[in-house]
């Protein structure tokens, strides 16, 4: 091998490291500089304010999906646990909105503990899991909503949707505080080096006597449990409960998230920060389309093209 082949070796493994680790911070600064000059009206504060909306619930069901995919799994039932989220709202709500809440969130634990039985107990792949629930949950989730949409009208539960905090919309608030505490737990806790541990390689995980099965289960009961907060939000955001629409493609999105913000698919490890972000980034690549009149269907395909990238770049950087 030629020196010159010796020096562009590990000139491209830095370039790839540093684009898995920081690429996604780039993208979203490019995608805000071509916004201010290019799209009209972008620097208003109604626009910031729909777009972090907007971002909130993707950022809240990445966060969960991080720390499945930080022990080498996927969850693809995010969406319809949003959708059975959803569909539980109205039948409870008339208990008021906290009790319609604490349905929807024990929804998504028990979502979520089928899924990790399956992977933990039962040594299901995490895809195939999980795909049985994507399937079948949104259908139960028509079958509790007999199929309609069903408007709601209780403003109390309305405001979680739209309303502020000294200026900042909740919906927002809740993502920051979710963040700031799912850094917290894969930084600062015993839980958070298990579950890196058991991303990194299980067996020796298991041989050094660590709670494999325990880690795996709470990582799907958490990914559940947010999925369902994140549909909780959309459906007051909505004004109304519609599973057969919310969080419909949501799986897409927040795997996106995670792959773009450097979480490896392959486990191991978990980046809070560059998930926040890469739900930023497929917040500002669906408005920045849609606002140059190109279709939503647009946007996901290149939402598609960009998992494919972020994926090939940890890839390479996993091969060096």
């Amino acid at each position: 091998m030629s020196s010159a082949t010796l020096t562009k070796t590990p000139d491209r493994a830095k370039v790839t490291a540093w684009l898995q680790n920081y690429g996604v911070y780039l993208a979203v600064v490019v995608l805000l500089l071509f916004n201010i000059a290019f799209t009209e009206n972008f620097l208003s504060a109604a626009n910031f304010r729909t777009q972090l909306v907007q971002a909130a619930p993707v950022c809240i069901v990445a966060l969960g999906m991080a720390l499945v995919i930080g022990t080498e799994g996927i969850d693809l039932s995010v969406g319809s646990v949003m959708a059975i989220a959803a569909a539980l709202i109205p039948l409870y709500l008339g208990a008021g909105p906290l009790m319609a809440i604490i349905v929807a969130v024990i929804a998504g634990v028990v979502s979520g503990l089928f899924s990790g039985y399956l992977v933990a107990y039962l040594g299901i792949q995490p895809i195939i899991a999980t795909l049985a629930l994507l399937v079948g949950g949104r259908g139960l989730a028509l079958v509790i909503a007999h199929g309609q949409l069903v408007q709601l009208h209780n403003q109390e539960f309305l405001e979680l949707g739209t309303g502020d905090f000294l200026g900042v919309p909740i919906m927002v608030i809740v993502a920051g505080v979710l963040a700031v505490l799912a850094g917290l737990v894969v930084q600062r806790t015993t839980f958070g080096r298990h579950l890196v541990a058991v991303g990194g390689n299980r067996a020796a995980s298991t041989l050094a006597g660590l709670p494999v099965k325990r880690v795996l289960i709470s990582v799907y009961v958490i990914s559940g449990a947010l999925a369902a907060v994140a549909g909780v939000l959309a459906t007051s955001r909505l004004a109304a409960s519609d599973p057969s629409d919310v969080g419909l493609l949501m799986e897409l999105s927040a795997i996106t998230a995670v792959v773009v913000g450097g979480t490896p698919l392959t486990g191991g490890r978990v980046r809070v920060l560059g998930t926040v972000f890469g739900a930023l980034l497929m917040q500002l690549v669906q408005a920045t389309l849609i606002k140059h009149n190109l279709p939503d269907s647009t946007a996901q395909m290149v939402q598609a093209a960009i998992i494919v990238v972020a994926v090939y770049v940890a890839r390479e950087r996993s091969n060096r």
